[in-house]
């Protein structure tokens, strides 16, 4: 991705670019990925509950005296409690923007984390758990939302994908957290690995101040000189960012010929109840098959096991036959540090290679993964119990990064990507919410029935189990899902068959004008050179 640029300009020195083309500009790249870190951020905060519990639900068990049940729903729970978060997330944004509804998300989390490290008693673990899952529900939806609307078309899958690489660096802190703390007498070790967690929350609060406003929010309020400003800023070139005002502006029912710095905006007939009823009641074919693509892909994500071998790492590597707590600790720290890695392989690949092919060698990787670990696990527990099987504890471990690492180049990130770039505009706010939702009721199902199903199906079963669901993940990927690679958000409705991308025919335009249709043809052969240099 860093090279892009050169290309652009070297290309526009060749005369590779039109007339009148400016080739990119660097500030702007630099400008986007600033935007997209600081929102990305808020991922942390899902990320480091996730590890720090893993590793904290140990000592918790033996200091709380709770029973595996409760170990389940303390560890899963938080999923459920996010849904309040992610629904509510959607209209909050809608209401007071992208960026506040951030800065409220580090805020609701930062009071959780603080109630947890002061918990005395397992309900008031529970309650700090309930506020930091409603903080972690807002940040879910809202991170890769406001980075897609942000980027520009050429570099938005690299951008979306920040908030799953800050997932896996925030899992990474919550290991080593588990592991620094763990020396600690055990009234005090799990209460500071919890609490601990408030202070990215308050670090990332008063970052976040200075991130400007998504231009799509800009244009839905009719703020259209904000929202070119950002633009300005965010965009490769000065064409581009015109066209996407243009077609943000088509989106939202502003006719191409209403210009000023801020417009009234047509509301649309029947308001939030016709966005219900066009994307859930009765939507059409096009609308339907990016509801079912963007629902498919968050519960394949969670279905296939990934929290399992996240949360419950310790407990398998327990499974596996290593017992020192130590040991335990610190082999998590090798799935964190192997997770956080391969992620950013995704990372700088998703605008080379596309969605698909990493999306099905990703979920391909895992099925062979799961299978390996069912298979040493499986081994493993028909040996008398003490008995060590150094071949199978290595498959075990090795399986185990396996699915991390293969899980974090395709299926982890891009289900973020891909859920939150192909909505049209007046149902993405809703459509990200209910994919957010069905991602965290999958985790939260998953993560407190795992202990459970193990001891009804065997562990080794369990992920035998999970490999067959990656397995249908597969098919499903390959059959349904197209690819998005370099389409700006509004292009999205020619992809799925959507005609019009706003969904209000009474609103728009029919027809472009020239000097539209003409920045299209420009902004098209630019693409095209690119696709040609790289």
């Amino acid at each position: 991705m860093a090279e892009q640029p050169k290309e652009a300009t070297n290309t526009a020195a060749s005369g590779g670019l039109p007339g009148g083309v400016a080739p990119r500009k660097k500030s702007n790249v630099r400008f986007a990925f600033a935007c997209a870190i600081l929102a990305s951020m808020t991922s942390i905060l899902l990320g480091y509950d996730i590890g720090v519990m893993s590793g904290a639900a140990l000592f918790i068990k033996e200091d709380l005296k709770i029973s595996d049940v409760e170990v389940e729903v303390l560890l899963g729970i938080l999923n459920l409690y996010s849904l309040i978060g992610s629904f509510a997330a959607g209209r909050t944004s809608d209401w007071i923007g992208r960026r506040l509804t951030i800065i409220l998300a580090a805020v609701i989390f930062f009071v959780g984390a603080f109630m947890m490290g002061f918990s005395v008693n397992y309900p008031m673990l529970m309650a700090g758990r309930f506020i930091a899952g409603i903080g972690v529900g807002y940040a879910l939806m809202i991170a890769p939302v406001y980075t897609a609307e942000v980027s520009p078309a050429s570099s938005r899958g690299f951008l979306t994908s920040f908030p799953e690489v800050f997932i896996n660096f925030g899992i990474l802190l919550g290991y080593v957290s588990n592991y620094a703390f763990s020396h600690l007498s055990l009234k005090l070790g799990w209460r500071l690995m919890l609490g601990i967690g408030a202070a990215p929350s308050v670090v990332l609060a008063l970052m976040v101040l200075g991130m400007p406003e998504s231009p799509r929010w800009l244009v839905m309020k009719g703020r259209l000189a904000d929202a070119r400003v950002v633009l300005d800023k965010t965009s490769d070139t000065p064409e581009e960012a015109a066209l996407r005002l243009a077609e943000i502006k088509e989106a939202a029912g502003i006719p191409a010929d209403l210009d000023g710095d801020v417009v009234t905006v047509p509301k649309r007939a029947g308001g939030e109840k016709l966005v219900w009823k066009e994307l859930i009641l009765s939507p059409t074919p096009g609308v339907r098959r990016v509801l079912l693509s963007a629902l498919g892909i968050h519960f394949f994500q969670q279905s296939s096991g990934i929290d399992s071998v996240v949360l419950y790492s310790p407990r398998v590597f327990q499974s596996a036959g290593i017992t020192d707590k130590n040991k335990l600790l610190g082999t998590t720290c090798a799935v964190g540090v192997t997770k956080t890695l391969f992620i950013l392989v995704a990372t700088f690949t998703l605008d080379h290679f596309g969605r698909r092919p990493l999306l099905l060698t990703s979920t391909g990787g895992m099925v062979v993964s799961l299978v390996g670990l069912g298979i040493g696990l499986t081994v493993i527990g028909h040996h008398p119990e003490g008995t060590t099987i150094p071949w199978a504890i290595g498959v075990c471990i090795a399986s185990i990064l396996g699915v991390v690492a293969f899980f974090s180049i395709g299926l982890g990130p891009i289900t973020w990507v891909y859920s939150s770039e192909i909505f049209p505009l007046h149902l993405r706010a809703l459509g990200c919410a209910l994919g957010v939702g069905l991602n965290r009721v999958t985790s939260g199902v998953i993560s407190m029935t795992f202990l459970s199903l193990s001891k009804g199906i065997t562990i080794g079963g369990s992920f035998f189990l999970y490999a067959g669901i990656a397995s249908l993940a597969w098919i499903f990927f390959f059959t349904y899902l197209p690819e998005t690679r370099g389409r700006t958000l509004e292009q999205m409705g020619e992809l799925f068959g959507i005609p019009n991308m706003a969904g209000d025919s009474d609103s728009y335009q029919q027809q472009q004008s020239p000097e539209k249709e003409k920045n299209k043809v420009e902004m098209s052969s630019t693409a095209t050179s690119d696709v040609r240099n790289e």
